[in-house]
C-alpha cells in the first residue's frame, strides 16, 4: 500500500478523491494526516479531532464486481476490521452501532465515511475514512459522549503501531468482499451491533419518539426494528436514531 502522509488537511477523504480524479493512483492508496481543518462523518457532521492526538486516514479501494446494492457491505467489514483491532485494546463493551461507528460502552470512539463511485450498476471504486480518537483527552461539548482509548485505558497509544495494524485488518477483511462471502459477512457484523436485542427508545424522521428492539440488519443494509406492536420495521440511515 502506498501511504501519503500529511501534516495538516482539510479532508483525507477529499483530498484523496480529488487525486484519484486527477491521477491514476494505485489501488489501497493511503492518505493520514496530523490533522484534519474540516474532517466529516456520516450525515454531513463534522468530525473534530485534536492535531497529532488521533488516527484520521482515507484509503482507496477499486473493485471489479461489487454492485450498487451490495456496497453496505463495505460499512460491514470496515466496521468488523477495526472492531477487530480495538477488541485487543478494549475487550469489553465495545460494539458496532448501526451503521458503522465503533462504540466503547455508550461512547464513541470510531467513526467510519465511505463514499464510493458508480458505474453504471457497479461500484467502481470507494474512498474509505476513518477517525479514530486515540489520545485525545478533551472533547468538545457538542460530542460529550465520545471516547477515546488513552481516556479508557490511561495511558497514551502508540499511533503508529495501531495505524498498522488497522490497515492489516482492512485489507483481510476485504477478502470477504471479493469472495462475495456476504452471509458470513452479514452474521459477523449482527453479532456485535450495537444494542442488539435490547429494547431501545429511538428517535424517526418526523422526530417521533418509540419503542423498539433491533433484530439485526436486512438484506439491503437497513435496520430491522420491532416495534412493541411486534410488527417489524426497516430504517434507513436518515430514518431512524436512538433517543
Amino acid at each position: 500500500m502506498k501511504i501519503v502522509k500529511l501534516n495538516a488537511i482539510d479532508s483525507t477523504n477529499s483530498y484523496l478523491k480529488d487525486l484519484a480524479r486527477e491521477s491514476n493512483i494505485e489501488n489501497g492508496t493511503v492518505v493520514i494526516a496530523n490533522f484534519q481543518t474540516k474532517g466529516r462523518g456520516q450525515n454531513d457532521n463534522k468530525w473534530v479531532s485534536d492535531s497529532d492526538k488521533n488516527l484520521t486516514f482515507s484509503v482507496l479501494v477499486r473493485f471489479k464486481n461489487l454492485k450498487v446494492e451490495e456496497q453496505f457491505y463495505l460499512n460491514y467489514v470496515i466496521s468488523i476490521a477495526i472492531y477487530n483491532v480495538l477488541k485487543n485494546y478494549v475487550p469489553k463493551k465495545l460494539t458496532v452501532k448501526w451503521p458503522n461507528d465503533i462504540m466503547s460502552g455508550n461512547q464513541k470512539i470510531c467513526g467510519i465515511l465511505i463514499e464510493t463511485t458508480i458505474n453504471k450498476s457497479n461500484v467502481k471504486n470507494a474512498i474509505i475514512g476513518v477517525g479514530l480518537n486515540v489520545n485525545q483527552e478533551n472533547f468538545p461539548d457538542a460530542i460529550a459522549k465520545a471516547t477515546s482509548l488513552k481516556s479508557i485505558l490511561n495511558k497514551v497509544i502508540d499511533r503508529d503501531e495501531l495505524f498498522e495494524k488497522i490497515l492489516i485488518e482492512i485489507q483481510y477483511q476485504l477478502i470477504s468482499i471479493k469472495k462475495q462471502e456476504f452471509k458470513k459477512i452479514k452474521n459477523e457484523y449482527e453479532t456485535i451491533l450495537y444494542k442488539n436485542g435490547v429494547p431501545s427508545m429511538f428517535v424517526d424522521s418526523n422526530e417521533s419518539q418509540f419503542l423498539g428492539k433491533i433484530l439485526g440488519t436486512s438484506i439491503t443494509g437497513s435496520l430491522r426494528v420491532e416495534l412493541e406492536n411486534e410488527t417489524v420495521k426497516h430504517f434507513s440511515v436518515k430514518e431512524i436514531r436512538f433517543a
